[in-house]
């Protein structure tokens, strides 16, 4: 019932059901075969009206219902997370020590728990009580200033830099860095992750440039990776579609030159200089093809240039079909689990309402 085959078998995880990344790095571990069980409050439901099927973060493991009011659901839960080598929540600071399912509540009885933490602002900090989502972490971190172009605000990224990326992703690193851990030193221990803290370490490169003085922190949209260079970024086609372009190295952007026709073009003639003749000029240039035109003359190409697909072209994409990218389950499209293991093959996700369990199939599995 709860088994899945991936080189996470057989790891035990509580997931306190909840939003965004923590859900997420809940759905990593179960896509590479851990046990987890989510706990979901009475009456939960998903954000936007989705139906449960639709909320692929929860993909790939049982539901238990809880009523962590009621004493003899809130003991079921204890009873649980003692069993569990890790235990994920995404609650404000404080909820679960209320709630008496603090990590302190089970150092005596299960001292190898890994407890995994995830919040907006942090366990600690002036903002750890606040309100907030992805956008509202990034703003702090200095990677939402970064993106977008001059003098507009920035836009809104979706949820992938803060809410996964720096959160979801971060919790996943830690929980199974403590979790190696505790099986070598039979000891566990809180894994505090936080989006803001994650957003601004997905920074790091451009602080480093920032420093070194090979990025202008006051040029929103004019440095080499945010759209200052005429050869990274985005051209619109003559169809009303796009096209992307990254040839950062030398001999990719003599490629791009040479297969478009531009290699004796003085405009073009230093990479890293003035781009302001550059960009005009490419945006005249792919204007002048469509989209599918420019990917049979620059696939094959050494030139880093791909297609702007939507998210209904992109499971058809020769190279994902080949890759089995995308899966389907049940008629909905989704995005298969990665990375892929040779040795211990993770099985396909199912959709995002599993099914659900009671307490005694969890513990008739877990004894």
């Amino acid at each position: 019932m709860l088994d899945r085959n991936g080189p996470l078998r057989g790891l035990r995880v509580v997931e306190m059901a909840g939003l965004g990344p923590a859900p997420f790095c809940a759905m990593m571990l179960a896509d590479m075969g851990a046990q987890v069980v989510r706990i979901a409050r009475p009456g939960q439901k998903p954000l936007f009206g989705l139906e449960q099927k639709h909320n692929l973060y929860d993909r790939s493991r049982k539901s238990l219902t809880l009523d962590l009011r009621d004493a003899d659901d809130l003991t079921r839960a204890k009873t649980l997370i003692n069993k569990a080598e890790v235990v994920i929540e995404g609650y404000r600071p404080g909820v679960m020590e209320r709630l008496g399912l603090g990590p302190e509540a089970f150092e005596a009885s299960n001292p190898k728990l890994v407890y995994g933490r995830m919040t907006g602002w942090g366990q600690t900090g002036p903002l750890k009580d606040r309100a907030g989502h992805d956008l509202n972490y990034m703003a702090i971190s200095g990677a939402l200033w970064s993106i977008g172009p001059a003098n507009t605000p920035p836009p809104p990224p979706q949820n992938i830099i803060a809410d996964l990326a720096g959160g979801g992703m971060m919790l996943l690193t830690g929980v199974l860095a403590a979790t190696m851990n505790a099986r070598r030193t039979g000891q566990g221990q809180v894994v505090d992750a936080c989006m803001s803290d994650g957003a601004a370490l997905m920074m790091v490169l451009q602080y480093g440039l920032n420093a070194g003085g090979a990025w202008d922190d006051t040029k929103r949209g004019g440095n080499v990776l945010n759209g200052g260079a005429a050869y990274y970024r985005c051209y619109t086609t003559k169809d009303g579609g796009y096209v992307s372009i990254g040839p950062i190295e030398p001999q990719f952007f003599a490629a791009l030159l040479d297969a478009v026709g531009l290699q004796d073009d003085p405009r073009f003639s230093k990479q890293y200089g003035d781009q302001s003749e550059m960009h005009p000029a490419l945006e005249a240039l792919f204007a002048g093809k469509t989209r599918d035109e420019w990917s049979a003359i620059l696939t094959d190409v050494d030139a880093c240039f791909a297609p702007v697909l939507s998210m209904q072209e992109a499971p058809t994409h020769p190279h994902n079909q080949a890759r089995g990218t995308f899966v389907d389950t049940d008629g909905i499209t989704q995005p298969g689990p990665v990375p892929r293991f040779m040795g211990t093959p993770s099985d396909p996700p199912t959709h995002g309402d599993a099914g659900h369990v009671n307490f005694e199939e969890v513990m008739e599995k877990w004894d």
